[in-house]
């Protein structure tokens, strides 16, 4: 497994990490021993670093993430979280003094840490990026020694630019994928200039990517998959990445011809994502045992070849971006 520095944290991560929103909830039923156990092949196979948040099964995620750990014993890895989704309705007048400290002492108590390595703010309305009180509420915290650092995640490229205005923006979280390809473009760039992380999340654009869907593949009730698709619970772009199904699949069938020898799709789409020298660490989500061991395998492939990253490109540009490109 190797390693890439998380910006301004000075921080050395994994570049493969651990998603562990799927062994919170939303993702179908996972079991406890499931969920234990792909977080311990994770940090076997060398994932050092772990993002979660506090609205993940409203805390069994982090609670999985401290047992774990607490059952391993050793070096701790690097854990992020997040923190405002618990707020209902969720707007930007709920981002308080109160409100903030009350989540970072929640999340601090199921992570069983005192101080939290990361927090970020969990896609907060766009008005948050223009209100400096919030990101001093924050730097108190850091002050007070109940956060090491703190990022945002974002919906929006424009939300991740703003965010780069503030000084103590750590990291930027964002959705990066062959499906999602704008962030590159200006975003990550000057993220880098910055010296400020880049998580990539949705690596896999919600199991497309794996090439193991079909128009036919059903998804439990519980599962955002099915009750997410056009935005009913949360933004429309984390699920599937935002692309209609059918497209993505006629999209995936395109990708697949692309496949060197028997290369699975999934360690494919995650290695594309590395090719992007700034990005810091991807975060794919795991259900299970093997798919973190094949999730921690991407960091081991070879580098795609010029020829094929071009290819990629023109499947993007040509039948996904008109369905995102200008949304996110």
């Amino acid at each position: 497994m190797k390693n890439r520095i998380l910006g301004k944290t000075g921080q050395s991560v994994s570049e493969i990490g651990f998603g562990a929103w799927a062994i919170g909830g939303t993702w179908g039923e996972v079991s406890m021993e499931d969920a234990k156990g792909a977080l311990n092949a994770a940090l076997d196979a060398g994932m050092t670093f772990i993002d979660t948040a506090d609205v993940y099964g409203d805390g069994r995620s982090e609670k999985i993430i401290a047992d774990v750990l607490k059952e391993r014993g050793g070096e701790r890895p690097f854990v992020a979280t997040k923190l405002g989704r618990r707020l209902s309705p969720h707007v930007a007048a709920g981002y308080t003094d109160k409100n903030l400290n009350e989540y970072v002492d929640r999340s601090r108590e199921n992570l069983q840490m005192d101080t939290l390595d990361l927090v970020q703010l969990h896609c907060p309305p766009t008005e948050i990026y223009y209100t400096p009180e919030v990101f001093a509420v924050m730097d108190d915290m850091i002050k007070n020694a109940k956060i090491r650092s703190y990022g945002v995640s974002v919906e929006k490229v424009e939300e991740g630019l703003k965010a780069l205005e503030f000084p103590n923006v750590s990291s930027i979280q964002l959705i990066y994928n062959i499906f999602r390809q704008r962030p590159a473009e200006l975003l990550m760039r000057e993220a880098k200039r910055r010296d400020v992380g880049i998580i990539a999340r949705v690596p896999l654009a919600s199991g497309l990517l794996t090439g193991k869907m079909t128009a036919d593949t059903a998804f439990s009730a519980d599962d955002h998959r099915a009750f997410n698709r056009n935005g009913e619970q949360f933004d429309k772009g984390e699920t599937f990445a935002g692309v209609p199904f059918d497209v993505a699949l006629d999209a995936v069938e395109d990708i697949r011809r692309l496949l060197p020898g028997d290369m699975t799709m999934a360690k494919f789409a995650l290695r594309w994502i590395l090719m992007n020298e700034n990005v810091s660490v991807i975060i794919p989500g795991s259900k299970n045992k093997a798919q973190s061991e094949t999730n921690a395998q991407a960091s081991d492939v070879a580098a795609l070849s010029d020829e094929t990253m071009s290819a990629l490109k023109n499947i993007y540009q040509s039948k996904i971006a008109p369905w995102v490109h200008q949304r996110w």
